[in-house]
């Protein structure tokens, strides 16, 4: 028995975020708390959408206490704010952090046993749906519009947690990509890389299943031909990278990752290193260390990716042409190809122990020890 969550209604293309007011308005939704990070305010991408809402004569209150990696107090904050604010539904109008809050706020308000926040931890089902969400994504990468998870920091003990909920889906998801043409070159390359970092551990996951791989073959297919040209700010390759990541989140949420995102949250709690730049690090050293447990699986990633002749390559040749076309695309869009600008020495033990405690860690094709992910981390220093 599989379990397959998606949003019940997704917009997809240029302009897509009109049809906020519509689906507000169908719904009934009175007044919007809306979560947007800092820098989106300041750079006038969040009034993209609150300008539709004013013009529309619909109610709203901005919450925008929201750090890159979301924390506890982040959302403690937001729970209190929406409280008062008399909002009854959330727009996310942001990458991972402000959606991931928002998708906090939402279960608490409606779960209040666990304002604590840590008790959300891992793979549960609150009693209760979250408020209700739009979710409108700023970049092309994390599809926590379309997924079941959401990571908060905990500041205090220095890590990242994972919740698993089916309850804080966002009921919309409005994927605009000209929500995301603001998006730097640096976060464009870091986000595509975390997206396709999802449908390469989706594809290889414990968890793995015939409706999943559709999404995450697909998925890396898109990636691997529009990423170079999202970087370069071509609207074609924006456009699909606003697609690619969106199927990527329909596969993963619903069968798990691995190890790659394991080590990346433990890099986000010790340095706070963005998570698309710290997955594209790891991505290729994981998936060698992962081949042997793969079957044929990296010969359908090595063709999805572009490489030729694939059919015809042994076990060994195949497996290598995945890992350098993951390898090659990364270096194309400027990601370093090393930790030693990030980690320090002395932290690799206390990472390892934050890595395989995490959420991610059972879906791995192959289980690690402790030691293991020692050595993958200092294979990068």
């Amino acid at each position: 028995m599989a379990r397959f969550v998606l949003n019940e209604t997704s917009y997809h293309g240029s302009g897509a975020i009109k049809e906020i007011v519509t689906e507000v308005k169908t719904r009934g939704f009175k007044k919007a708390f809306v979560c947007s990070d800092p820098d989106l305010v300041k750079f006038n991408v969040t009034s993209k959408v609150t300008d539709l809402l004013k013009s529309a004569g619909l109610d709203f209150e901005l919450y925008s206490n929201i750090k890159p990696n979301p924390t506890i107090e982040n959302v403690q904050t937001g729970v209190a704010a929406f409280k008062k604010s008399g909002a009854d539904y959330l727009i996310a109008i942001g990458g991972g952090s402000s959606m991931d809050t928002a998708k906090a706020i939402g279960i608490i308000i409606a779960n209040p046993e666990h304002e604590d926040v840590r008790s959300l931890e891992g793979a549960i089902i609150t009693k209760n749906k979250c408020v209700p969400i739009i979710a409108v994504p700023t970049t092309a990468g994390t599809a926590a519009e379309v997924t079941i998870n959401y990571v908060i920091t905990d500041v205090e003990k220095k890590r990242k947690f994972v919740c698993v909920d089916p309850h804080d889906i966002p009921v919309v998801a409005v994927i605009d990509p000209d929500m995301m043409s603001s998006m730097p070159k640096g976060l464009t390359a870091a986000t595509g890389m975390d997206a396709l970092t999802h449908a390469i551990e989706g594809y290889i996951t414990k968890g793995a299943w015939e409706l999943s791989d559709m999404f995450h073959l697909k998925a890396i297919e898109i990636i691997s031909r529009s990423l170079r040209d999202a970087v370069a700010n071509k609207p074609k390759g924006r456009n699909d990278m606003a697609l690619g990541q969106y199927v990527a989140g329909m596969g993963f949420s619903n069968v798990g990752l691995g190890i790659v995102h394991s080590m990346t949250h433990a890099l986000g709690a010790f340095y706070d290193t963005p998570h698309g730049v710290a997955n594209a690090i790891l991505l290729p050293t994981v998936m060698e260390y992962n081949a042997s447990a793969t079957a044929e699986r990296y010969r359908d990633i090595a063709k999805a990716m572009g490489v030729l002749g694939t059919e015809n390559m042994a076990e060994a040749e195949y497996r290598k042409a995945a890992i350098d076309a993951v390898k090659k695309l990364s270096a194309d869009v400027g990601i370093p190809a090393d930790l030693k600008e990030i980690v320090k020495p002395e932290d690799v033990p206390a990472l390892a122990k934050s890595a395989i405690a995490d959420a991610c860690t059972p879906g791995n094709p192959k289980d690690p020890t402790v030691e293991d992910i020692e050595k993958l981390y200092r294979s990068l220093l």
